[in-house]
């Protein structure tokens, strides 16, 4: 595997030897300070370019990287749909293990493109295109302290789609209780663990990509409660346990933000639909 200095140096080099590539910037884990390294990080780089149909008309100029399980142009998909902002992605795993994701931005569109991300590092900068850039921080990351409304639009959600949820598991549907539990019930219940982190820290730290920091925040007992929603699988019994587990926790979340925030809490929805769950989960075991 190739070590950061030999990956570093070759992206560099490309951009030095390459008079289409104006900047080049560093962005992503390897641009946070806070991160602790390891084998698996991305490097993610974006090249500010000149002429970018040059590069774009024939994608082998990216070969020079090195070899490649594979990769993806999201640009150049269908499904799904690009962004279609005027860049172009090239999402690279090479074979010894090093992954590339790089972006080329047409210089003519930069401004759109700025200010970078907080966690940005420039590398090279031909023209003096960009300046210079603040140290790179965690600050466009922070949890961002919710409104009254907002909130209580995730809790409205997530106690909707426990219904939901328990008359699947009636049902016995499978595939359709797990799609509510994981997609929706799970990003609501995360969303409000954000925000309970949020409230303990005065809004200044971030959470990490998809809670990457939530043992850090949250205490033993609620980190392993969170960890026993995730107990599921095909048995009925196990999926309505890792249900009232998740409903237990967001109940003691919510009403630490709500306090803390001073916002209304529902408590009657929550009375209602537990009531409602643990009728329609007796109904289950003996229908």
């Amino acid at each position: 595997m190739r070590t950061e200095q030999e990956m570093m140096q070759l992206i560099m080099q490309t951009a030095q030897q390459d008079e289409r590539i104006r900047a080049v910037v560093l962005n992503g884990s390897r641009a946070n300070p806070n991160v602790e390294k390891d084998m698996f990080q991305d490097f993610d780089i974006v090249y500010v370019v000149n002429n970018m149909a040059s590069f774009t008309s024939n994608h082998s100029w990216v070969d020079v990287f090195g070899d490649r399980i594979m990769m993806q142009m999201p640009e150049g998909k269908v499904t799904p749909p690009p962004e279609n902002k005027g860049h172009f992605v090239y999402l690279m795993q090479f074979k010894d293990g090093n992954r590339l994701d790089l972006t080329l931005i047409p210089e003519e569109k930069l401004a759109s493109f700025q200010p970078f991300d907080s966690l940005s590092v420039l590398l090279m900068d031909k023209d003096q295109l960009i300046g210079e850039l603040p140290p790179p921080s965690e600050r466009d990351y922070y949890i961002q302290r919710p409104s009254e409304q907002e909130f209580a639009d995730v809790c409205n959600e997530f106690w909707w789609i426990c219904l939901n949820i328990s008359k699947g598991l009636w049902r016995k549907e499978i595939t359709y209780t797990m799609f509510m539990y994981e997609q929706i019930n799970r990003n609501a219940l995360m969303q409000m663990i954000d925000w309970y982190i949020g409230v303990k820290t005065n809004f200044s730290v971030s959470a990490g990509k998809l809670g990457k920091y939530y043992p850090n925040y949250l205490d033993e007992e609620d980190w392993e409660k969170y960890r026993k929603t995730y107990s599921c699988g095909k048995d009925l019994e196990r999926i309505w346990e890792a249900l009232f587990t998740m409903c237990d926790l967001f109940t003691k979340l919510s009403k630490h933000v709500a306090h803390t925030l001073d916002f209304a809490f529902q408590q009657e929805d929550v009375t209602n639909v537990m009531t409602y769950m643990r009728r329609i989960r007796e109904l289950t075991n003996h229908g």
